[in-house]
């Protein structure tokens, strides 16, 4: 595909705003996790790996007035 004069994508014709102070929160920071909790969670992961979820049944596709 070749790229002309036309194709600019004008989104990108502006420079981007400022970032909002009010996304950089001042406060606690997270807490580092545990070993114990890293091996809970390599735990939890591989038992999530092993079982895989059962599939959704398919909708009806009748109205509920006329399922019951």
């Amino acid at each position: 595909m070749s790229s002309t004069q036309r194709d600019v994508d004008h989104a990108l014709a502006y420079p981007e705003p400022p970032a909002s102070p009010l996304w950089h929160r001042a406060g606690a920071k997270a807490r580092p996790i545990t070993p114990a909790g890293q091996r809970r969670n390599r735990e939890l992961l591989v038992l999530a790996q092993k079982h895989p979820t059962q599939p959704r049944s398919p909708r009806s596709t009748k109205p509920r007035a006329e399922a019951r």
